[in-house]
């Protein structure tokens, strides 16, 4: 057993960090909805067909719209965004940003249990946007020399800020018991989705499928088959086999991961204010995942 969740959690280390470099692979020249959408459309239509042939019963309706909201938020206003957003900034940069979503989670879980969270916390959720605003620049807040593309940052920021919303939302939500089941609801309708946004902002207008670059089928290869089925699959056993104190430090590792290999294959900058940047907003999802797993494992009074 510790050999599979070895094997399932370096999966998921590698594989999910090293998605952002495919979706930029993929969106130089198929454009970022379609290419989202298609990218989860296949793997939903294979996993509600092996489901169902499994005996998995037929998701009720109520079923179905949860899973379609939280399939919307998760991979159109999350996934979707950052394909767009990874056509003008960088696959690392868009990863460190994306790594906030837990610092998100803390904000809506205080406003909707209205607990104040610890000083402790609090000091994790200013240290994590200091990290942001380190990253993107001070000056750049007054249009000084901006470096990174703030439309492409504030992309980012909005995609980490709706995944957040989905991931509280699923947790109570009335979804199928089979957990793959219910993702294929989640990836069919967030492909339906992204293929709407697709139309409204006339992606298909431009695209041309003879100019598609064959690093973007690759990306997109890559997408599916490793970055949804082969990545979702493992997270999906480990949820069930593994402490979550583990499997939670996904987070912490896909963006190194993603920033180094950023480096290493396409030249992305690493300088030592992207490095001191990483650390900043890590730690203090470090920081803020810790004292949090502190107080739920703490007795109650």
């Amino acid at each position: 057993m510790k050999f599979r969740i070895a094997v399932a959690m370096l999966a998921i280390y590698l594989v999910w960090g090293s998605t952002y470099l495919a979706i930029r692979f993929a969106v130089e020249t198929i454009p970022p909805f379609i290419m989202a959408g298609t990218r989860y459309l296949l793997p939903g239509l294979l996993l509600m067909v092996w489901r169902r042939l499994a005996g998995d019963p037929a998701p009720t309706r109520r079923q179905w719209l949860s899973g379609a909201i939280v399939g919307l938020f998760l991979l159109l206003g999350g996934n979707g965004l950052v394909s767009w957003a990874e056509q003008r900034v960088e696959s690392g940069i868009a990863a460190l940003i994306i790594g906030t979503v837990p610092i998100w989670m803390v904000i809506f879980d205080a406003v909707l249990t209205r607990i104040r969270p610890r000083w402790q916390v609090i000091m994790g959720l200013l240290t994590g946007f200091g990290g942001i605003i380190f990253l993107i620049g001070p000056e750049s807040l007054f249009g000084q020399h901006p470096r990174y593309d703030l439309l492409g940052i504030g992309v980012l920021v909005l995609a980490a800020f709706l995944w957040a919303i989905g991931s509280i939302y699923s947790r109570d939500a009335d979804l199928p018991r089979s957990p793959l089941l219910g993702t294929s609801i989640e990836m069919l309708a967030g492909s339906v989705g992204l293929y709407i946004a697709s139309l409204l902002t006339g992606e298909w207008k431009t695209f041309n499928v003879g100019a598609v670059s064959q690093q973007s089928v690759l990306g997109l290869l890559y997408l599916i088959v490793l970055g949804t089925l082969v990545g979702f699959v493992a997270y999906t056993w480990l949820l069930r086999n593994a402490p979550i104190s583990l499997v939670s430090t996904y987070a912490y590792v896909n963006p190194l991961v993603a920033i180094l290999l950023g480096n290493w294959l396409v030249q992305e900058q690493l300088n030592w204010e992207v490095a001191l940047a990483a650390a900043i907003i890590i730690g203090s999802v470090v920081l803020i995942n810790s004292f949090r797993r502190k107080l739920v494992s703490a007795p109650a009074d």
